[in-house]
């Protein structure tokens, strides 16, 4: 059993319980298609970089030296304890079931699911390709 972590609108794995691990909801779906279109089963805005921060990090996602910052501010926010419990809780979960968590973002590395991969593995999660 395992996490994956994955682009959301990806085909997903029959059988996988996917967490959108996003801010917002996608516009202009309906909450009935989002399993459907490959989004997600569950949304978790939790695990997800406060607006603020993605507003910050939009402006300045190519710069080095930004997503440096941008890094230590989404680890700095994933230590309040909700964020936490949540972590452990998917941890646990990773070693009975097969699971996947991701956001929209073309690119992983430069998408706070990278980090998140990181903070999943340094909380004991059984982490899938």
């Amino acid at each position: 059993m395992a996490i994956h972590v994955v682009r959301l609108g990806t085909p997903p794995v029959p059988g996988r319980l996917r967490l959108g691990t996003v801010r917002r909801p996608p516009r202009g779906v309906p909450k009935a298609e989002y399993a459907a279109r490959g989004l997600y089963d569950v949304w978790l805005p939790t695990l997800a970089p406060s607006e603020a921060l993605l507003t910050q990090a939009r402006a300045h996602m190519a710069d080095e030296r930004a997503w440096r910052a941008f890094v230590r501010a989404y680890r700095r926010e994933m230590r309040a304890p909700e964020a936490r419990a949540t972590l452990g809780l998917l941890a646990a979960l990773s070693r009975r079931d097969e699971l996947e968590v991701g956001c929209y973002c073309a690119d992983e590395s430069r998408c706070h699911r990278s980090i998140l991969r990181q903070l999943l593995a340094e909380h004991g999660a059984v982490l899938g390709d």
